[in-house]
């Protein structure tokens, strides 16, 4: 299915300064405030030295020590050219993602290959640098993923020449390498991302190796990828972050010589400050042999919510590549936020970090963000900066008074920069009267670009909902989207619910499926509650053992004609396994659904529904994936 995302020219800005290709040679990170560290001056001149700065697309209101200003951006131009151990602008600033692998490894998170290609579109539309599509090793179902957005994502090269890098994770062993490269050398610029732990406690109890033993395994993995073809490598020290500083020098040292392209350094327990992980990049820039001769890159999680500080103040310290996933999600507390480290350094990259910029669209951030939001079932918390539900919201009477007054008093960055609008402020009202044309226009307005099908599908669901609301707002047709649109391949769909429920007798419920041949399957059962009931139906007809994890039930909108979504986790009792990129473990698979409707009921056995085709899907693509490599090993 086409990407149901429009796609607007992406811009990056100019900066005003420029600074060495790896940062400024000598940085001091002020240990009070991160947001004072001022960059080393160059000795070329800004490259518009007698214009005025012209106002990009987003404003950014800063506090000095005058009163507050828009913050205004020189001309556009476009990005660097690529070249995988080279800037050739100092000030630019690679976007390394990897939602579809640290973020997929969020429990619940787990992504189908249709939903991990959609996503890798939009990332591209975002205008990312790498894509970081997963980790090959891990499972068949990981391996194909990566190699269709090899294949599709990595060869669609835009009018500007612009075309994300595919880049799969391995293990410092030959096999994850030669998979990882398998998987991503269809892309018109393949990246391997190899890693192994250099810190004493993981050394001592985890690989049980010394360092020299560690030392050598890097040097000849690395090697060995480049053996292959490969010429855009990337090597991390896992836990970097606890690491010995000379043999972090040391390992780094071999590595560039063995052939590295980029050196990540992962703060991958997230235990740093922003002072003591902005001296670490330093100490590297000035202490690896070799240095120059790559791209300094950051990975930091947020475990003491840091991360989005860490980041910036790795950029400051001389980082060129920062590593991040869409809305922070990831392991444990997440990994540093796309949105938040772009807007920071769009905000703040031309007063205070010395002109640092990137090739982002932030107009794709929000339409971004639901996306990953739904498909992984991983809800934005309501105050999550810039994309969560309050981020633009004022409920304080001095602050609503503020706003109208003049909005810069109380925000610092346009919600319509991001891709938000506010639907008080749209200029389309949705009703029960409005048609066809007016939905759609409302729908590209908020980012949508629906085919004739899937349009027809919203209509008729919008209309449902205008005959029971006076107004249908814009919360409202993204959860109508979502629930019609991000949904896994059919497997099963429902059909017809009864329910029957209260204080005078057990509950029943009564669901009618239809499965992808078009045949009618009835189930009836009893249960505690409506909703308990009906997944009893269910499970009668699909005939699935399941254990469900989590059920959660969001109003989308005030008021008691809501619409509800519905989130369910759930978990195979036959599921197939995943290898965890870092432990190595084999982790069952969990499957997210979600479900819409005015109905809660309704919207929970959708969700649940969703989640088992989900889960079927994996199960359907494995046994082909398995049937095909039986035939083929007997051939």
């Amino acid at each position: 299915m086409a990407s149901i995302f429009t796609n607007p020219k992406f811009y990056a800005t100019t900066p005003a300064t420029s600074i060495s290709a790896s940062g400024p040679s000598n940085p001091t990170i002020p240990h009070h405030s991160l947001l004072h560290f001022s960059p080393k001056p160059s000795s070329h001149p800004p490259p518009f030295p007698n214009a005025s700065a012209r106002k990009a697309a987003v404003s950014c209101s800063q506090q000095h020590q005058t009163p507050p200003i828009t913050a205004t951006y020189p001309t556009p131009k476009r990005r660097p050219e690529y070249i995988p151990n080279r800037i050739s602008d100092p000030s630019y600033v690679r976007i390394f993602d990897t939602t579809l692998r640290d973020g997929e490894q969020s429990p619940g998170a787990s992504l189908t290959s249709k939903e991990k290609l959609d996503i890798a579109r939009q990332l591209s539309k975002l205008g990312v640098d790498i894509i970081e599509a997963g980790f090959p090793a891990s499972s068949k179902d990981d391996f194909e993923a990566v190699k269709a957005i090899a294949k599709e994502v990595g060869n669609a090269v835009d009018k500007d020449g612009y075309v994300p890098v595919i880049c799969g994770l391995s293990r410092c062993n030959e096999k994850d390498i030669r998979t990882a490269w398998e998987a991503v050398k269809y892309a018109k610029r393949p990246r391997i991302h190899t890693f192994i732990a250099t810190s004493a406690i993981h050394m001592e109890y985890k690989l049980r190796k010394t360092k020299t033993e560690v030392i050598e395994i890097a040097r000849s993995m690395v090697k060995f990828a480049r053996s292959l073809g490969c010429e855009d490598v990337e090597f991390s020290p896992e836990d970097a972050g606890r690491s010995d500083r000379e043999f972090l020098y040391e390992i780094l040292g071999e590595v560039i010589r063995a052939g590295a392209t980029t050196l990540n350094i992962p703060d991958t327990v997230g235990i740093t400050v922003p002072s003591e992980f902005g001296k670490l990049i330093a100490d590297i820039k000035s202490n690896t042999p070799g240095i120059e001769n790559v791209i300094i890159s950051t990975h930091c999680q947020n475990d003491l919510g840091l991360s989005t500080a860490n980041t910036v103040a790795g950029a400051c310290a001389g980082a060129r590549q920062l590593e991040v996933t869409i809305n922070g999600i990831g392991e444990r507390a997440g990994n540093a936020s796309l949105e938040e480290v772009v807007m920071t350094l769009k905000c703040h990259g031309e007063v205070l970090f010395g002109g640092l910029y990137t090739g982002i669209n932030p107009r794709h951030i929000y339409i971004t963000s639901k996306m990953v939001e739904e498909y992984t079932g991983m809800h934005v918390q309501p105050h999550k900066a810039i994309v969560g539900a309050n981020a633009f919201a004022h409920e304080s009477g001095i602050h609503q008074d503020g706003m109208l007054k003049h909005k810069g008093t109380y925000e610092i960055i346009a919600p319509e920069d991001i891709g938000f609008e506010r639907s008080n402020e749209a200029g389309i009202v949705l009703g029960k009267l409005s048609g066809r044309h007016a939905l759609k226009k409302r729908l590209e307005e908020l980012g949508y670009e629906l085919d004739n099908e899937q349009l027809e599908g919203i209509f008729w669901r919008f209309k449902a909902v205008a005959d029971q609301k006076k107004r249908v707002t814009d919360a409202d047709l993204r959860a109508l989207v979502s629930d019609e649109v991000f949904q896994p391949a059919v497997v099963w769909k429902l059909q017809d619910l009864q329910v029957t429920c209260g204080t005078l007798g057990l509950s029943t419920a009564t669901v009618k499926l239809v499965d992808a041949n078009g045949r009618e399957h009835v189930g009836c059962s009893v249960g505690t509650g409506p909703v308990d009931s009906a997944y009893k139906a269910v499970d009668l007809i699909v005939k699935e053992p399941v254990t469900l994890l989590e059920y959660s039930l969001t109003a989308v909108t005030e008021g008691i004609d809501a619409i509800a979504t519905t989130r369910v986790l759930i978990r195979g009792d036959n599921s197939r396994t995943t290898t965890h990129a870092h432990t190595g473990e084999a982790v069952h698979r969990t499957f997210s659904g979600i479900g819409a409707g005015m109905d809660i009921v309704v919207s929970s056995v959708k969700a649940y529904v969703g989640a088992l085709n989900k889960m079927l899907g994996f199960k359907e693509k494995s046994q082909v994936n398995d049937a095909a490599e039986r035939t083929a090993i007997s051939a």
